[in-house]
Parts: structure tokens; sequence; C-alpha cells
């Protein structure tokens, strides 16, 4: 294994750490928040910068009901979930947080929906 294939793996296994400790910290509700304490949220994937000082934090609420107001109420919250997840992960320095929404269960039924499409459909043909 190359030192650059080491890199990756510990970037993939840093950002899965992180997205355990986040799932846990919403699941128990530990943040204080009405609009947390009202939705699930799932933590669908966290991507780490090369350096792990930055990581990308997708989610989805529960049936992507009030999505806005979870990313908002994450993003008040930004400061005290770094500083628990730094002190859950030991890393060198606390990752920078920033919360998006999980595009890609929409891009997916949206996928689903054109391949049921009957034009495509006739165009796809029988491959069955």
């Amino acid at each position: 294994m190359t030192s650059n294939e080491g890199l990756s793996v510990r970037i993939l296994r840093v950002g899965e750490q992180v997205r355990h400790v986040l799932s846990d910290i919403l699941q128990r509700g530990d943040v204080h928040d009405d609009v947390l304490a009202r939705h699930m949220v799932s933590v669908t994937e966290v991507r780490m910068s090369p350096d792990l000082r930055h990581a990308t934090v997708f989610i989805k609420p529960l049936l992507g009901q009030d999505e806005d107001a979870v990313l908002k109420a994450l993003r008040t919250n930004t400061a005290y979930l770094q500083r628990e997840v730094a002190h859950r992960i030991k890393l060198k320095y606390a990752a920078k947080l920033k919360f998006i929404a999980d595009e890609s269960f929409d891009e997916g039924s949206h996928i689903d929906q054109l391949l049921r499409n009957p034009h495509v459909a006739q165009d796809l043909g029988e491959e069955g």
C-alpha cells in the first residue's frame, strides 16, 4: 500500500468515525435544540478534507421533513457539535463541520421516475 492509499483510507475512516459520533449525538438528543428534538436526522455521509480539518456532513431528516429548519438548527449548533466530535475522536485539530442536505435520495428517485417514463422504457426495449 502506498502512502497515498494509506492516507485516503485514513481520511475515509475518520469521516466514518465523525459520521458515527454525530449520529450518536443526534440520536441521543444531546443537542438542546427544539427543532432537532422534534426530528430524526440521518447523517448519511461525512467527507473529510485531506488535512482532516474540514468535514462536509450530509444529512437527511426522516421523510425529508423540514429540511431547511433542521439544517439551520444544525448550523446554529455547529460549535457544540465540533467540540463534541473533537472530544470523542482524538484528532490534532477539531474539524470544522459544514452541514448540507443530502440530495442523493432525491436524485435516485428522479432517475427512477425517468426510467419508468413510457418513452424512456420504450427506448430501453426488452433487455431482460
